[in-house]
C-alpha cells in the first residue's frame, strides 16, 4: 500500500498537469475567458485533490498492488471521475452561469479528458515509482 506522502506527490503532480493542459484547452473550446476558468479550475482542482487522496487510500485498499491492469486502472479512474462530477456539476453551472444540462456535458468533457489523462498519468507513475523503489530511493 502507497503511504501519505507519496499520494500527497501523486496527487500534486497529477492536478498540477492537469491545469497546466486543462485551462487554457477548456478556455479556447469554451469562449470563456482563462481567468474565469482558470479560477473554476483551481477549485475543482482543489475538491479533486482532496478526493484523489480519499479514493485512491481505498482504492489501494481494494487492489493492495502497484501492477494494475487496464481494467484495474479504467476502474479506478472512472471511479474517481464519477464521484468528481456528482459534487461539482452545480457548482460548474454557477459560476459559469450556464444551465445544468451544459454544465452536465461541459463536464463530462472534462471526464473523458481526465480519464485518459489519469489512464496515462498512474501508470508512468506507478512505473516511476517502482523504478525508485528498486533503487533504495524511497
Amino acid at each position: 500500500m502507497r503511504s501519505w506522502g507519496e499520494r500527497l506527490l501523486h496527487t500534486s503532480l497529477f492536478e498540477a498537469g492537469g491545469l497546466v493542459i486543462v485551462t487554457p484547452l477548456s478556455s479556447w473550446l469554451t469562449g470563456h475567458g482563462i481567468g474565469e476558468l482558470g479560477l473554476l479550475a483551481a477549485a475543482i482542482s482543489t475538491l479533486a485533490m482532496l478526493w484523489n487522496l480519499v479514493w485512491n487510500r481505498l482504492f489501494d485498499h481494494w487492489v493492495p498492488t502497484r501492477r494494475r491492469t487496464l481494467l484495474q486502472r479504467s476502474a479506478q479512474a472512472l471511479g474517481f471521475e464519477l464521484g468528481l462530477l456528482i459534487v461539482t456539476l452545480p457548482g460548474v453551472a454557477w459560476w459559469l452561469g450556464i444551465g445544468i444540462v451544459e454544465a452536465f456535458w461541459l463536464d463530462l468533457g472534462f471526464m473523458l479528458f481526465f480519464l485518459f489523462y489519469a489512464l496515462i498519468f498512474n501508470t508512468a507513475f506507478d512505473a516511476w515509482m517502482r523504478r525508485r523503489l528498486a533503487q533504495g530511493a524511497m
